[in-house]
């Protein structure tokens, strides 16, 4: 985490790109077990299932999902998901974008930001960070902070202000 202490403004800066995780998110794709891409034949899918070396998962994250227009039946996640559940780190029925935004929020919320409590914080802006994180830092930081900031250190947006903690 980045944490730069200016000490004209005595603010601390929080950069929420320090919590992204480190690797992207794999995704399985149901399609490609699929007869002509579109449906589901139970033997040749459990079939097609055996024969996937599920070690290229181990310890990753992986999307569940089917980037083709079949319908598939919901036992078929379950069975994938048992085969992801002996090496993967963790698997959701997600589009990968959005499990490694799930992630990345998961890493912030399980931060322990106690080292904050009654300080000026600005959350640094940018654009690779999604408005779903800085809610997630928000309701974080909100019960911490004296003064929560958006922007530069420069020229921060003031968001809140703690009376209690002032």
């Amino acid at each position: 985490m980045f944490i730069n202490k200016i000490n004209s403004n005595d603010m601390v800066t929080v950069d929420l790109l320090d919590f992204k995780p480190k690797e992207k998110s794999l995704l399985f794709d149901i399609k490609e077990g699929l007869f002509m891409e579109l449906l589901l034949k139970e033997k040749e899918f459990r079939a097609f299932l055996s024969e996937i070396d599920w070690e290229i998962f181990r310890n990753k994250y992986v999307a569940i999902g089917c980037t083709s227009d079949a319908i598939v039946p919901l036992w078929a996640y379950m069975v994938i998901a048992d085969k992801l559940s002996e090496v993967a780190s963790g698997y959701a029925y997600s589009p990968p974008e959005q499990l490694d935004i799930d992630l990345w929020r998961t890493n912030i919320l399980s931060t322990d930001f106690n080292h904050l409590s009654h300080q000026k914080v600005v959350v640094r802006q940018s654009q690779q960070v999604p408005p779903e994180l800085y809610i997630a830092i928000t309701s974080k930081l909100k019960p911490l902070v004296r003064t929560l900031m958006y922007g530069e250190a420069g020229l921060p947006k003031v968001i809140l202000k703690n009376k209690k903690l002032e």
